[in-house]
């Protein structure tokens, strides 16, 4: 793949000191910690090593990645490892795509107690979701759910919503079978909408009452229940979004989809289209236009760029991507079987070799890791330094 010509990894280079010191003690540590490893991302002082062609003897200096899950470099090999994972999981039925997004109001509130309120989003999406679809009026089943949280809109700004990838069906409350949705519908998103309201405004308040809620800047008001109360009053009137698409075609779509979602940081290094004396020039989809002209160019101040950026740094140890009901983790494996089971999908076993075909397989015939872009032959590694360990040259042959 051809690198993009600009990088988000090139405006924090080159403007990124100079934005620090003017905005020390504003930054919080994670996102100095993001702005670190993005600057240092592929670069000497990561370390790396040298990499020799079996073939015609090119020699190639590659350096290590930060693996951070906010640099746009590291994410697509991140992607693919997950979706490996996630094969598996994937039931011969039709699969749904809801969003749930909070008013803006509750998401500036939200970006100032993000682990509070970026978790009630997550929990109170798939409690709906479930609470719904176990309902007897409209699917009477019991359903699973992998949310994955976006914190960006298109333009940058903070826009918090989960993303949730829904088979089309459930187990029924006895076990004993399948309960498939109505073909090319999977639940009515305007309940969805209730329901979503009144239990995020009641877990919201709890939370308050708890003293769990910090209060900054213009907000700092609402740290008194009347005013709280008061503020909260216009959320319980005004229509909350959520939205499902269209279902997947097939598997396979449902596997494209998520490897562009689950691991997709704030901007693409492919949006970027420029940065001279104007600005940072990017490319963003303004969702109220319609047609062509959806398709636009922003240009921003490499500092306003990086501020917009830094809007969408998560929590350290905070999960992005999370599953409910048949597909949660603790019970992932036995709902998956018991689906298959009463859908009549055999999973194709893998043959595992025994260990005297094992032995007579020789190592080689696993695939190289380095290929030479040159020969297409295997690359070996003469030499690796580690971070912050000086380059030397390369050996001598």
């Amino acid at each position: 793949m051809q690198r993009p010509s600009l990088e988000v990894a090139d405006i924090f280079r080159k403007h990124g000191a100079a934005w620090r010191d003017s905005q020390r003690g504003h930054l919080s540590l994670s996102q100095r910690k993001v702005m670190s490893a993005i600057e240092q991302c592929r670069t000497a002082a990561l370390g790396g090593h040298v990499l020799r062609c079996d073939g015609c003897a090119t020699e190639l200096v590659s350096y290590n990645s930060c693996r951070n899950r906010h640099c746009p470099r590291c994410q697509s090999a991140a992607a693919k490892r997950w979706l490996d994972a996630r094969q598996a999981d994937l039931l011969p039925v039709e699969y749904y795509h809801v969003v749930f997004t909070l008013p803006a109001p509750i998401a500036d509130l939200a970006y100032q107690n993000k682990v509070e309120l970026y978790g009630l989003l997550f929990d109170v999406a798939a409690e709906v979701l479930q609470t719904i679809a176990a309902d007897r009026k409209h699917l009477g089943a019991r359903i699973g759910a992998t949310l994955v949280l976006h914190t960006w809109g298109s333009a940058l700004t903070h826009h918090p919503h989960v993303h949730g990838i829904v088979p089309g069906g459930g187990l029924a409350p006895d076990g004993k079978s399948w309960v498939a949705c109505r073909s090319g519908f999977f639940l009515p998103v305007r309940v969805l909408s209730r329901l979503m309201r009144r239990r995020f405004i009641e877990e919201l308040l709890r939370l308050h009452q708890a003293g769990r809620l910090r209060f900054f800047g213009e907000l700092a008001a609402l740290a008194d229940g009347a005013c709280f109360s008061q503020w909260l009053a216009p959320m319980r009137q005004c229509e909350w979004v959520v939205y499902a698409k269209r279902p997947f075609a097939g598997p396979q779509a449902v596997l494209a989809y998520l490897s562009r979602y689950t691991h997709r940081v704030a901007i693409s290094n492919s949006r970027l289209l420029a940065m001279d004396e104007r600005g940072v020039s990017f490319k963003w989809k303004d969702y109220r236009a319609k047609g062509r002209t959806r398709h636009k160019t922003m240009t921003l101040a490499p500092q306003e760029f990086m501020r917009r950026f830094l809007l969408h740094v998560l929590p350290g140890g905070f999960h992005r991507i999370r599953h409910y009901g048949l597909l949660a983790n603790g019970n992932r494996r036995e709902c998956l079987a018991l689906a298959r089971q009463l859908l009549g999908d055999a999973p194709t076993q893998a043959v595992t070799p025994s260990s005297d075909e094992q032995a007579e397989v020789p190592s080689s015939a696993a695939p190289p890791v380095f290929v030479c872009r040159h020969c297409g032959l295997a690359m070996t590694i003469v030499q690796s330094w580690m971070r912050g360990q000086a380059i030397r040259a390369p050996p001598p042959s």
